[in-house]
């Protein structure tokens, strides 16, 4: 298996799994618990499991001097924007809010092309402009719904915190920490951002219902653990930008579970638009096939010399 196509694997792999985060946490928000209760024990169902991966594989937990500034900063990225979306689900939905996140790849983009000279080719701006198209028509909203201005800040928010977090977990001093232990940390550190308005009453709650408890754990591995592994396993791999634009693959696994678990109608307009979503990401995955065929093509028509 190549380093490109395991990337792109990985990429997807995260992008689904983080889109089960309103399947696990919608029933734990509605039982009462708050935000930062319900993410304080995502993260710490979370930890144990990482740790017990680590101890399987042989891993180590030591950290060299200059490696704990950056993962406490990684840390605290990853837990402002995991409690800025599940806060604005009170104020515009689950739905809305999942969708509306989908815009961290293009400031993705935008920050690697400004602060990296990284360069955006045509094929790339075409993919996200695709996405956003998809992204669109998956938006259940009509002409009567209003968004709640602060529930779209926050959402903004998550995303630009989310964008920073794919830029930085590449940088040089981290890519030598093994993904599980970067994992690991990230959601160690990240823990204490909700401890401060954690509500113990939450473990009442959980321990009244087996079916909650089942929530949370869930919750613990599929868009954290799992994700946030494979996330940083395909950054290693590729790189920020298409691992942030594989991340429309997240707003059409949202759609599909709500499709078969909550059995919403598949319309012609939901269709197009993930249809829309995975041609953007196919595009991204073969931009180098692509553009050999352009060159091909291109070199079928030769320039006439002027005389």
């Amino acid at each position: 298996m190549s380093n490109s196509f395991k990337g792109y694997t990985l990429g997807i792999l995260a992008a689904v799994s983080y889109g089960t985060n309103p399947l696990f946490a919608l029933p734990l928000l509605n039982a009462g618990i708050n935000a930062s209760s319900v993410l304080f024990i995502r993260y710490l169902l979370a930890i144990p499991m990482l740790a017990t991966m680590m101890v399987i594989r042989g891993r180590g937990f030591g950290l060299k001097r200059g490696q704990w500034f950056p993962l406490v900063s990684l840390g605290l990225l990853m837990a402002a924007s995991s409690l800025l979306l599940y806060v604005s689900y009170i104020y515009t939905g689950a739905a809305i809010a999942s969708t509306l996140l989908f815009v961290y790849p293009i400031m993705v983009t935008v920050i690697m092309a400004i602060f990296f000279r990284e360069r955006v080719s045509i094929i790339t701006i075409t993919g996200i402009v695709l996405a956003m198209a998809g992204i669109l028509l998956l938006y259940h909203g009509g002409g009567k719904v209003k968004l709640s201005l602060v529930g779209l800040l926050m959402v903004v928010g998550s995303a630009l915190s989310y964008a920073i977090y794919l830029v930085w977990v590449n940088m040089p001093k981290l890519k030598e920490i093994p993904t599980l232990k970067l994992t690991l940390y990230v959601i160690f550190f990240g823990t204490f951002l909700f401890a401060c308005n954690f509500e113990s009453s939450s473990f009442i709650v959980l321990a009244n219902s087996p079916w909650l408890w089942a929530d949370a754990l869930a919750m613990a591995f599929f868009p954290t653990a799992f994700s946030l592994l494979c996330t940083s396993a395909a950054i290693h791999e590729i790189g920020s930008t298409p691992v942030a634009i594989l991340g429309a693959f997240e707003p059409v696994s949202a759609v599909l579970f709500a499709v078969m678990i909550f059995c919403e109608p598949m319309t012609l307009r939901l269709g197009i638009g993930i249809l829309l979503i995975i041609s953007s990401a196919t595009l991204i995955i073969s931009e180098g096939t692509v553009v050999k065929i352009l060159i091909r093509v291109r070199r079928m028509f030769p320039r006439i010399k002027r005389k």
